[in-house]
């Protein structure tokens, strides 16, 4: 018996492969590879959730109000052209969903997050990945890229994995150079993290523009990556297509709720963003006195170059690591195979992968 065949582009995904959590025979010391908040999340937002969860038997807000007007409170933004989703992934899929289709072609850059190019490939839509310049988003080769059948540029300003960002004239360089008929998803999943001051996450973008789109997530600084809760900043008629093809209760209760509390909880906001900052550029000092090359990040983790070598090279480095309950996040794309992805952990974490990292560069041909 031969089972259905899929849509055919379905057969062209490479599915997401997610940061390393655990291996065989090792005790996790250390988790920094999947760019979570090990500070936690807000006590408050913790609270929220658990009572939330005392109420299982009842669906959740199905348009996500509450937490939509939270946000809207805390940035100053209009509640109606929220949209609140599991995780930004979900509303950078329903992006998708509402406006490519077989025939169109949506846009990404090279080395940027994996999701863009599922998205494309799952409604049928031609995915076109244009190269960066050293490890940085090409406006000018985006728009090169563009024909009449471009219907989306998926951004992610600050990028992962690089860490890297654009300023917020460039932006506004690339959603000019678009037009009116590309739609321009910025993912400012990192935007917390940011300390540059010519960066902007796009919500002036999204105010001057009725084709721009911001995507946030709770997973990173908010500490929420395990109730998968994000949200996006749309124009009007472009929330209105959107919540068209959104699941309905598509946030469960717990997440919610402690998104809400989360948002108003700035004091815990501004310590871990205080933590982030210090400890990356801490981690970025200590990779330059080892003699590897970190790439400047705006985000909670850092990029390093290892030495092109079989025994001291990126892989090498993260069996060592792997081997001694340090998890950090290693890459098979040719761009990055000399490369370590290490998220920002606790002081201990911080402190202790880098002591390997030295003794790993220090030490025999591992």
């Amino acid at each position: 018996m031969t089972a259905p065949p899929p849509n055919p582009w379905i057969l062209e995904i490479d599915a997401y492969v997610p940061g390393r959590t655990e291996q065989p025979g090792v005790e996790t010391v250390a988790k920094l590879s999947s760019n979570e908040s090990n500070l936690g999340a807000s006590p408050a937002a913790i609270a929220a959730a658990q009572a939330a969860a005392a109420v299982p038997h009842r669906y959740p807000q199905s348009d996500s109000r509450d937490l939509r007007r939270a946000i809207g409170e805390a940035h100053g933004l209009d509640p109606e052209r929220i949209i609140c989703g599991t995780g930004s992934d979900e509303i950078l899929t329903l992006i998708g969903r509402a406006y490519a289709k077989p025939g169109d072609a949506v846009i990404y850059s090279r080395n940027t997050f994996a999701m863009y190019e599922i998205i494309a490939h799952a409604v049928g839509a031609e995915a076109v990945e244009v190269p960066d310049k050293e490890l940085i988003a090409d406006v000018d080769g985006i728009l090169a890229a563009v024909t009449p059948k471009t219907r989306i540029v998926y951004l992610a300003n600050p990028n992962n994995p690089t860490g890297t960002y654009l300023p917020a004239r460039e932006i506004e360089r690339l959603a000019a150079g678009l037009g009116d008929a590309v739609i321009l998803v910025l993912d400012a999943a990192y935007a917390e993290c940011v300390d540059a001051a010519d960066y902007e996450p796009g919500l002036a973008l999204c105010d001057a523009r009725d084709n721009v789109v911001m995507t946030r997530t709770f997973s990173k600084l908010y500490g929420l990556a395990g109730l998968r809760v994000g949200w996006g900043y749309l124009p009007r008629a472009m929330a209105d297509a959107v919540n068209r093809v959104r699941n309905p209760f598509n946030v469960s209760a717990p997440a919610l709720a402690a998104a809400a509390a989360a948002v108003k909880d700035l004091a815990h906001l501004a310590e871990v963003r205080a933590h982030t900052l210090h400890w990356r550029n801490w981690l970025a000092a200590e990779a330059r006195a080892l003699g590897l090359e970190p790439v400047p990040s705006q985000t909670n983790f850092i990029l390093l170059r290892f030495p092109d070598t079989e025994t001291k090279s990126a892989a090498a480095c993260d069996r060592y690591l792997a081997g001694r309950g340090y998890f950090v996040r290693r890459f098979a794309d040719e761009d990055l195979r000399n490369y370590l992805r290490i998220s920002v952990g606790t002081e201990d974490e911080n402190r202790g992968v880098m002591a390997l990292v030295g003794e790993f560069l220090d030490g025999p041909p591992a």
